[in-house]
């Protein structure tokens, strides 16, 4: 492991080469370095995280920025010999190499696992792909809407919202950088106790499945089923933010006595009266005739009224925040989950926060994200010092 600054965070000491692109490995690949790793990000000229708007610099993109700090970039053509060999090299040095490149191309370059742990036994290899390397789809091409497809998601919007939509937000990526990142923290873990160390194959169809099966796999859990798939609360035609006099908001009513306590706040006292809500648990197939007479309450009081009275009567509720005016919430500055920093290239940024915190090994941004190839000089000189 590398010596790196004192006290930088609990992976510190950690060599990670990030040989990935677009989120989901480099997500990943961040996440090792907000917890200290030293992170050397080997760029190729054509990632298409860094096509797209930017301020003064091509290639300092808005998604670039939020998965590529805590990274030294190292430049290299792996298809050109000298440089494929210095990238090599790299690894050599590495206690964990994350890609996501196609198996064929890594066994053209010379870098899928077996070549590699030839080199560097000891080296955790975490390769990610679309699905698994053993099934007769392991050449296809995923991105994140042929993920949510795959693994059924598309399916429950359909069932739940009438839309067979994706959802929006890149879910697949963001799902398998975690898997990734927890994955490679056990095998890390490992590494330190034998020395030795492996290969995981982090499948994103196969994760965003399981993912969704946790809840949604409901009666078909039991052999034979015993019941429709999907969890019923999730797919109840009213379950969404509710309006408020003066805005939209969550309010959910998990037990008869939250109901009442809704409907009384509301001023509905023939409500707080109903068979529906007057036993002693909620009957849930009645979920969507209850989500309406919630949505006929809401509009009674304010979003702030209502968070007083949700917060008297432990009723879960949250306003719901608007992407536009998170930089000006109260709970997203009080957490620094977006603070305003000057990055040396692109001026004043929000940089997204770290949203763990460790009392001993704190986490922390060290580096801006960087030009393409920024570190490429100094990496290399490394090699030979």
């Amino acid at each position: 492991m590398t010596n790196t600054v004192k006290n930088a965070g609990p992976l510190d000491g950690v060599r990670v080469i990030d040989l990935s692109t677009v989120v989901m490995g480099p997500y990943a690949a961040q996440i090792l370095g907000d917890l200290g790793a030293d992170v050397i990000k080997i760029e190729s000229p054509s990632d298409t995280v860094r096509n797209g708007n930017y301020r003064t610099t091509p290639g300092m993109t808005p998604l670039n920025l939020n998965v590529n700090r805590n990274k030294r970039s190292v430049a290299l053509n792996l298809k050109d010999e000298a440089q494929r060999e210095r990238a090599l090299a790299l690894i050599d040095t590495a206690d964990v190499l994350i890609t996501n490149m196609r198996p064929g191309a890594l066994t053209r370059l010379g870098m899928n696992y077996a070549d590699v742990a030839e080199r560097n036994p000891r080296l955790v290899y975490a390769h990610a792909q679309g699905f698994r390397s053993d099934s007769d789809k392991a050449g296809n091409a995923a991105y994140d809407e042929t993920v949510q497809a795959s693994s059924g998601l598309v399916d429950i919007a359909n069932r739940a919202l009438g839309r067979p939509m994706y959802l929006p937000t890149i879910l697949g990526d963001k799902v398998s950088s975690l898997t990734i990142a927890y994955s490679v923290l056990a095998a890390v873990v490992h590494q330190t106790k034998t020395g030795e160390g492996q290969f995981i194959e982090i499948p994103m169809t196969d994760t965003l499945i399981a993912f969704n099966l946790v809840e949604h796999l409901a009666g078909h859990v039991f052999e034979p089923a015993e019941g429709e798939t999907g969890f019923a609360l999730s797919m109840a035609k009213g379950h969404r933010a509710v309006p408020t006099k003066d805005g939209l908001a969550c309010v959910i009513p998990y037990t008869p006595q939250n109901f009442r306590d809704v409907f009384a706040a509301a001023g509905r006292p023939d409500l707080t009266e109903d068979p529906r809500v007057n036993g002693e648990v909620l009957d849930r197939t009645q979920t969507d005739e209850l989500f309406d007479l919630l949505e006929e309450c809401t509009p009674a009081l304010t979003t702030e009224a209502w968070e007083e009275v949700c917060a008297e009567h432990s009723i879960p509720m949250s306003p719901v925040l608007e992407l536009n005016h998170a930089t000006e919430d109260k709970y997203v500055n009080e957490g620094h989950l977006l603070d305003v920093v000057e990055h040396p290239s692109e001026g004043s940024i929000h940089s997204v926060g770290i949203p763990v915190r460790f009392s001993v090994t704190p986490a922390s941004i060290r580096r801006h994200a960087p030009l393409p190839g920024e570190h490429t000089e100094e990496v290399l000189r490394e090699l030979v010092s």
